[in-house]
């Protein structure tokens, strides 16, 4: 069973929060407290990541499973980059399960990039040799702007371990940036919410998504990128409470 961070709320249909690659559910702690005031909301740590379990798989159909093991009724869902892509494969293979699906920033498709320079940023790191946060930061070496402070909300540094299962994230890369074949499709209402600066999704992508998501509807954060919740949060957090309202 994953490891979650529940935030009470009114007795309404629960949110489930599904966070994307190298992130936590502690990652979502401010939107997940504010969009909790008119619902409950479940913030999960997705497998290999958190304080969830490990497995040799992060493959979107255990994915998807992981986060249905967590419903015990029809809950509202988002999620972001890798945990988009779960959140899309739970809908489709449990569309009874999913009222309202927001995806943030991904596709249903394949993407050509890598997230092996972080990963590696990662294993790089000589954890005994390091005495705070800072030689950790360090260590990490040249990244893109942000990249090394997100990364390092995953150091457990009393342990001096990440609490990311890095060798089973390299092997199982391939399969996080692909999107596997799931029949059928999704009627309920669906959000693509992007940033406005990010390329992620694009419109050459829309066919395929309305073929799976029939009702999905698009909208973007101005100015936003990749990680548009973090960079504009009072706008997301507005515009995702819209949508499930």
């Amino acid at each position: 069973m994953l490891n979650t961070v529940n935030h009470p709320g009114p007795d309404t249909t629960p949110l489930l929060i599904a966070h994307g690659l190298f992130g936590s559910a502690r990652n979502w702690g401010v939107i997940a407290k504010r969009l909790s005031e008119k619902r409950p909301v479940i913030a999960a740590d997705m497998r290999n990541h958190g304080g969830s379990p490990w497995y040799d798989s992060n493959s979107y159909d255990d994915m998807a499973d992981d986060l249905a093991q967590l419903m015990d009724r029809p809950v509202d869902v988002l999620g972001h980059s890798m945990g988009g892509k779960a959140a899309m494969v739970l809908a489709l293979k449990y569309p009874q399960k999913v009222r309202r699906l927001i995806v943030a920033d991904i596709a249903p498709v394949v993407y050509t990039h890598t997230q092996m320079g972080p990963l590696n940023a990662m294993r790089g790191v000589d954890l005994a040799a390091i005495e705070n946060r800072s030689d950790a930061r360090a260590a990490l070496g040249d990244l893109e702007p942000g990249v090394a402070d997100f990364l390092l909300q995953s150091l457990d540094m009393k342990d001096r371990r990440w609490r990311l299962n890095l060798d089973v994230l390299a092997t199982q890369m391939d399969k996080i940036l692909g999107f596997p074949e799931v029949a059928g499709h999704f009627d309920g209402p669906v959000l693509f919410l992007s940033g406005g600066a990010s390329d992620y999704v694009q419109p050459a992508h829309r066919p395929t998504i309305k073929a799976l998501f029939p009702k999905a509807r698009f909208a973007k954060i101005p100015g936003a990128g990749h990680w548009l919740h973090a960079e504009e949060p009072r706008a997301f957090t507005a515009t995702a409470a819209a949508f499930l309202d």
